[in-house]
Formats: C-alpha cells, sequence, structure tokens
C-alpha cells in the first residue's frame, strides 16, 4: 500500500467538498452515475475497436447498492475501468485549466455549485460532501490487477494493488450521518435512490439496477430491478417527450444547472439519415473564451456512443452550443481524423449550423428578452463566424446586434439601415475599448452634430470582422476613424489654401510620428485627431498582434486639425509669426490628439514637461 497527497488544488477542492455547505448534495450520485456511463460507452467502443482486447460486454450495467446497517451505498459498474496510473492522474490530481477560477466561483456561489462541480470535470470528488470516506476498486478491461483507492479527503489518499477486483469501478461511499437541516438525506433509502435517478439519469443508455427486498408469500429476497427508462430522447418527438424531460437531458449533457434558453431538433431522412437534439444554454460557461475549451455534440452512431465533442460537427464560434448528434450511416470505428474529411460530416455540419443560426433568427423576432439575454453571453463568440465562416457570413450579420449611438439598447443592421439619413452611403462604426471612451472620442464629433447613427464595437473580435464582412445589404462599413469622412460641409478649398503653409510645416515637424497632417471635417470642437488611412491596420489591432508575438512595421497615421479651434488658428498665427516654441505646440498637439483616443505616448515624460512648461507660461 502506498499513501500519496492529492495536488494543492484538489485538496482545496476536497475541503470545500467535506466542508459542503451547498444545499443541493442529491447531485453527488448524477455525477458517479455519469461516469459509469461514460466508462460503459467507452469499453464497448474499445472492444469493437480492439477485437482482441478481454472484456466482458454480454450484459453492460450500472448497480446500485445500499447497506442501511454499514451505512454504505455503492455504484457499480463494469465498463472500461482504470488503470492504477489512471487513477492517480484522473483522481489524484485535477490537470484541467481553470482550477483557480473554478475554486473562486465555488466559495462565492452556494446555489450554482451544482453545475460548476460538473462543468469542470470534478463529479468523483462531489462524493464527499455525503461521504466521510471513498474507496474505489477498479480493473481496467484486459488488465488482471486491479487497483484500491481510498480517502477520507483529507488530504492524502491510500492506493494498492489487488488481485480479485471485477471489470470495471465501483465507488463504495462511506455515508455521513443523515442530516436534513443540512440537506443530508439518507442515501441508503430506496424511496430516494429511485427519485435521484429518476430525476437525473433516467435518460441514460445503460440500465440502472438498484439492489432491492421482495417479499413473495412471505419469503423476502434481494434482486437487482432496473429503475431508469433508458430512452434515447434525441429519438422521440417533441410529442413524446415532456419539456422537463428535454431540460433534465440538457442538464445532464452540459452540467449546467439552469434551463436551456433554446431546444432544437433536427431528423434528416433520405439518403444521409440522423437525428440531433441541441440546446442553446441561458448562460456563457466560465471557458468560453479559454483557449482549451472544447465544443461539439455528442456523436452517437446508431445509438452507440462515439464520442464528445465532436469538434468535426460544430464551427468553433458556435462552441457554447450542447446536444447530440446520432448519425445512422457513420462507422462506428470513427477516429476525429477521419471526421475531418468525411463528406456525410461536413454536409452534417453545414445543415447544423443553418439550423442554429435560423433558430436564433426566428428568436430575435419573436422574443426579444430571449434574444437579448443570448447576445449578451453569446454575442461576442458569434461574431468570430464572421471572420472565419465566408458561407454564412450574411445569416450572421442578420443576427447580430450592435450597440450604437441610437439609443442605449443594441440594434440589428436592418434596423440601422432602415433609420439611414437620404443619401447616406455607409454603415459608420467606431472600435474602441468601452462605450464611454468611444462617445467621448473627437471622431464622434461631426457625426453627433449632424445626428449621423454610429455603432459603437467595443469587443477584440470587432477589430476583425469589420474588415472581413465588408458590407450589409449593399452599405459598405465605414471606420469613423479611417480614410476620408464627408459630411458634406468638408473645408472650403480656399481654407485649405489658408492652411497650407501650416499643414506642410506641421507634416515635416511631426514625420518620425505621422505621414501627414490635414484639415478636419469630423470635428467641431477638439482641436485635433488622429486618423488611419482607409486601410491601415488598427492601433488596437496592431497591439492584439504584437501580443501574439507578430511584429508588424510601424504604421504612421495622419493628424487632422479642427479649422476653428482657437489652439489650431493660434498655432498657425505663432507659425507665421515664427513664433520660439512653435514645433512644441505643435508636439503638444499631436499628444492631445493620441490622448484622446486612449493612445498611449512614446514620451510621456516629455509631454507632461512640456505641458507644464505651457501651463505656467499661460498663468
Amino acid at each position: 500500500m502506498e499513501t500519496l497527497e492529492f495536488q494543492a488544488e484538489a485538496r482545496q477542492l476536497l475541503q470545500l467538498m467535506v466542508h459542503s455547505i451547498y444545499s443541493n448534495k442529491d447531485i453527488f450520485l448524477r455525477e458517479l452515475i455519469s461516469n459509469a456511463s461514460d466508462a460503459l460507452d467507452k469499453v464497448r467502443l474499445a472492444a469493437f475497436q480492439d477485437k482482441d482486447l478481454q472484456a466482458d460486454t454480454d450484459d453492460l450495467r450500472i448497480e446500485l447498492e445500499a447497506d442501511k446497517d454499514q451505512r454504505t451505498l455503492t455504484i457499480r459498474d463494469n465498463g472500461i475501468g482504470m488503470s492504477r496510473a489512471e487513477v492517480v492522474d484522473l483522481i489524484g490530481t485535477i490537470a484541467k485549466s481553470g482550477t483557480a477560477e473554478l475554486l473562486r466561483k465555488l466559495k462565492e456561489s452556494k446555489e450554482n455549485s451544482a453545475d460548476l462541480i460538473g462543468q469542470f470535470g470534478v463529479g468523483f470528488y462531489s462524493s464527499f460532501m455525503v461521504a466521510d470516506k471513498v474507496t474505489l476498486v477498479t480493473r481496467k478491461a484486459g488488465e488482471t490487477e486491479g487497483t484500491k483507492w481510498e480517502s477520507q479527503g483529507e488530504g492524502t489518499y491510500t492506493i494498492e494493488a489487488v488481485d480479485d477486483a471485477p471489470q470495471g469501478t465501483s465507488v463504495i461511499l462511506h455515508l455521513k450521518p443523515e442530516d436534513n437541516e443540512d440537506h443530508l438525506f439518507d442515501y441508503t433509502a430506496e424511496f430516494k435512490l429511485r427519485e435521484i435517478v429518476r430525476r437525473y439519469s433516467d435518460f441514460i443508455t445503460w440500465p440502472v439496477r438498484l439492489k432491492v427486498e421482495k417479499t413473495t408469500d412471505g419469503e423476502t429476497t434481494t434482486e437487482f430491478e432496473t429503475i431508469n427508462s433508458m430512452k434515447a430522447l434525441w429519438a422521440r418527438s417533441k410529442d413524446e417527450a415532456t419539456e422537463d424531460e428535454f431540460k433534465e437531458f440538457y442538464r445532464h449533457i452540459s452540467h449546467d444547472w439552469t434551463d436551456p434558453l433554446e431546444i432544437i431538433q433536427m431528423q434528416a431522412e433520405g439518403t444521409f439519415e440522423y437525428q440531433a437534439l441541441l440546446f442553446i444554454p441561458s448562460r456563457a460557461p466560465l471557458d468560453l473564451f479559454m483557449r482549451e475549451s472544447k465544443r461539439g455534440p455528442q456523436l452517437y452512431v446508431k445509438r452507440v456512443f462515439i464520442m464528445d465533442e465532436c469538434e468535426a460537427l460544430m464551427p468553433e464560434y458556435l462552441r457554447f452550443v450542447k446536444g447530440v448528434v446520432d448519425a445512422q450511416d457513420l462507422s462506428l470505428n470513427v477516429s476525429r481524423e477521419i471526421l475531418q474529411q468525411d463528406r456525410q460530416i461536413q454536409l452534417m455540419r453545414r445543415r447544423l449550423v443553418k439550423k442554429i443560426l435560423s433558430t436564433i433568427k426566428t428568436m430575435a423576432s419573436s422574443d426579444a428578452e430571449k434574444y437579448k439575454t443570448f447576445w449578451q453571453e453569446f454575442g461576442a463568440a458569434v461574431k468570430e463566424g464572421l471572420v472565419n465562416d465566408y458561407d454564412n457570413r450574411d445569416a450572421i450579420l442578420e443576427i447580430c446586434a450592435f450597440a450604437s449611438t441610437h439609443s442605449d439598447e443594441p440594434t440589428s443592421l436592418k434596423d440601422y439601415v432602415s433609420r439611414m439619413k437620404e443619401g447616406q452611403e455607409h454603415i459608420y462604426y467606431l472600435t474602441g475599448a468601452s462605450r464611454t471612451i468611444i462617445e467621448n472620442s473627437p471622431h464622434m464629433e461631426a457625426f453627433k452634430a449632424k445626428d449621423y447613427e454610429v455603432l459603437i464595437l467595443t469587443d477584440a473580435v470587432d477589430e476583425m470582422w469589420v474588415s472581413a464582412a465588408p458590407a450589409f445589404d449593399g452599405k459598405q462599413f465605414q471606420s469613423i476613424a479611417k480614410g476620408q469622412v464627408d459630411l458634406s460641409d468638408a473645408a472650403s478649398e480656399e481654407r485649405s489654401k489658408d492652411f497650407a503653409d501650416l499643414l506642410s510645416w506641421m507634416t515635416e515637424t511631426l514625420k518620425d510620428n505621422i505621414k501627414e497632417v490635414r484639415l478636419s471635417s469630423r470635428l467641431t470642437t477638439s482641436p485635433a485627431c488622429i486618423v488611419g488611412d482607409a486601410n491601415d491596420v488598427t492601433p488596437t489591432l496592431e497591439k492584439m498582434y504584437r501580443a501574439m508575438g507578430q511584429e508588424l512595421p510601424p504604421i504612421k497615421r495622419i493628424l487632422e486639425l479642427n479649422p476653428d479651434h482657437a489652439l489650431v488658428t493660434s498655432l498657425r498665427k505663432a507659425h507665421e509669426e515664427n513664433k520660439e516654441g512653435a514645433a512644441e505646440t505643435a508636439e503638444l498637439l499631436y499628444g492631445i490628439a493620441l490622448l484622446a483616443e486612449g493612445g498611449e505616448l512614446a514620451d510621456a515624460p516629455r509631454f507632461t514637461r512640456l505641458l507644464a512648461d505651457r501651463l505656467a507660461q499661460a498663468l
């Protein structure tokens, strides 16, 4: 026997479970049955792929056995089992990203612990909410030696080899005393176990059998009775299943404790048959924007489990969609690599995506509140599709909602176009770190003054898609911070001649930072702003590329001056009179414009020194 210590994060998690004050402790059984179901799926698949595997697959099942006298509950399966190394790896450590975030969330939230527990793949640890000691006995299919693992949840566990372990895994829970005030129920009671299985695991495709006592003609015997229906919910129509059943199925496959926002059923018949039951969650998972996050529905072939997270069936921008796809004509012996190239899989993927997008479009037009929730939770992810899903770009644009200067509520592009002024050719937008920064940007001044609506784009992905999706309904997207903006009363040619000397002098004076100085038609109150050429990379996008290790050549931009501002007219006069300090004033003007758009000064100490000197002179 060997005594080992849990990994640090696992110890913290164990302590949370041991001293749990979460009200819903019943979910421990849901998690253990779910793990057992996965193990049965895996052993059947392994036996199919490896004909020489010494594995018994004749009567695959999950068994529950309670002992009232010993106060134990055993959850047993004859599935794939685990080797000694797998036990240490899967149970002794938590090698998952986001563990620190999970611990923080668990500490903050008492009510939503159940979905967090399942979401991070640590369902086994929930055993310690109801047990003060947990024993696990397992033998991997095809191996001769078993492993016994045991812990009281106090930072260490013991592990030893055993000779007589059957194929599969048995988890023996040494239950804590019953305490209804702490929501610790009698988990040896038959009615309680039936209630939990019926509520959480009725649709498991494997039989869940409970050991029960039966009395016939005065003689009492024990037998195992199947207590779940085992009906594949995705094979039933909406008339044959209740909404509660669909919701429970969603909770089972997603480990989310909230109801789904939308349920999507599909059934394709003909040359290629498949069934799909998909769900749009009502809130984003914690790992929505983590690089390691998994995506895709579970894949079954004729109700035989093939794999979790079939990425080939779902594009990355719809990674939040959960569900099951059951295909009739795929080979059972299929790998992820083969799926990437499979024509039938690609056809299914296209149809699934179109169905999901059309469902969201219907939601937007028929249920504003539901759509608002959807967009708040998943809008930033959906917009990624504008960059990498050319075929569905128009459909994605139709379901997008954007903040705008029109109102505090997001607007669709269709509604924006309907409000465009007569003669307006472009859909105007401005990207930035926040709504406040964008609304106070100098670039907005003339648009506000003339009541032109501008889209306010603050998500990181907005910098990418505006160049990838050039138009909607024939209207081009136009950044108000790039290129020439003509709002019909641009500076006259006469005025440009008046400022010609100043503009050429400033262009030369500031040549290390900018490529041109010109008069602006977009400013009404600010003295200056900085704009890019129509095809320039924006500063924010430039930062993103650099953060990813992609160095770009320095991009010089354009300084635009407001010819009506007192600072600009005074600088023009100072330049004409060759006054000392004009060059430093030009430098300050550039710095002011850079700060106004949220940029960073290359030499902040010099700027503050010049500014302090000017303020002192003015006073």
